[in-house]
């Protein structure tokens, strides 16, 4: 019993860095925007990411952190080193596109993982596809509402400041920038926070600690919003650079409304307790308010460089969940 409570312990220490990672890798979603136009330094960026990452605690229960602990395999299914090889594999995965400056989904990575770890114990028989497709489906809807929210924000915002010079026009934005950024990163909060939620609550529950119906105790909340808000302030510069600067160049106006665009479908995503990709959504978000300018004004090939990390996030993170979990099992 000792041992199996260490171990717990030990399970519940990983996914808290894992959490941390999350917020490092994602940092640049949150304030890609508001560095590339000058209306934060890198510094106060990430502090104010990370305030309202962890205010999103606040704001909605959890729903996401229930679909990724009993909606991805049969809870049945799920042991310590499962828990182990999915956490494991989405580390792994999310420093490999950290390093490459890739904005791929610490989502996909973790979901990759149990599916990996899963499958590795007990065969394909444990999938729970109704939660898979769902997640899955979202790898191309969240980029493509987010597109499609950017183009039509951006399209409205030019219309409604038509009258407006530049100067004026891009002072109220940088000022309408600190509330964008502000909501944003309330919605990554809560969305990507409750998957390591999810992930420690089935830890527990496996080992019957959390009594026999699954829930999410209040304390596992806390952990996971502060250490999200944690790595956040870390920041992950490499992928600052490619989200705020190599997608398309932005101006307050349009970091404004590729950041709205991008936090109304996440919340609403995390109100139906869908585990999406804040990175698909805001690189998403980012092409639409581009491509108002004109399509050449988006560069494609970085565009489809980082539609290839994320088409192989679940695979790649799936492969290295099995290999960790075969050889700590």
């Amino acid at each position: 019993m000792i041992d199996s409570l260490q171990f717990i312990i030990f399970l519940i220490a990983i996914a808290l860095i894992f959490d941390f990672i999350n917020g490092f890798h994602d940092a640049a979603n949150s304030i890609s925007t508001v560095v590339s136009t000058r209306v934060l330094s890198p510094r106060y960026a990430v502090i104010w990411a990370a305030f309202f990452n962890f205010s999103a605690i606040f704001f909605i229960g959890t729903p996401v952190a229930k679909t990724i602990g009993v909606g991805i395999i049969h809870p049945g299914a799920i042991n310590n080193h499962v828990i182990l090889g999915a956490l494991g594999g989405a580390i792994v995965w999310n420093l490999i596109t950290w390093y490459f400056g890739l904005p791929s989904s610490s989502s996909h990575a973790l979901i990759g993982g149990l599916i990996g770890a899963g499958v590795t114990k007990a065969g394909v028989g444990v999938l729970l596809w109704k939660g898979i497709l769902k997640t899955a489906a979202f790898i191309f809807l969240s980029p493509a509402i987010g597109m499609a929210l950017g183009f039509f924000m951006m399209v409205l915002t030019l219309n409604l400041s038509r009258n407006s010079n530049v100067a004026r026009s891009t002072a109220l934005f940088r000022k309408l920038q600190l509330f964008s950024a502000a909501v944003y990163s309330l919605g990554h909060g809560m969305n990507d926070a409750q998957k390591t939620m999810g992930i420690i609550a089935v830890a527990l529950y496996s080992q019957g600690l959390i009594g026999p119906v699954f829930h999410i105790p209040f304390w596992v909340v806390f952990l996971c919003y502060l250490f999200i808000a944690l790595g956040t302030m870390s920041g992950g510069w490499r992928i600052v650079k490619t989200m705020g600067t190599k997608i398309t160049k932005l101006q307050p106006m349009g970091g404004f409304c590729a950041e709205t665009a991008a936090a109304f479908s996440i919340i609403g995503a995390s109100l139906g307790g869908i585990p999406v990709s804040t990175t698909h959504t805001i690189a998403g978000a980012i092409m639409g308010v581009g491509a108002t300018k004109r399509l050449t004004a988006v560069r494609w090939g970085v565009a489809g460089t980082i539609l290839w990390a994320w088409v192989l996030t679940i695979p790649a993170s799936a492969i290295m969940a099995a290999v960790i979990y075969y050889f700590v099992q």
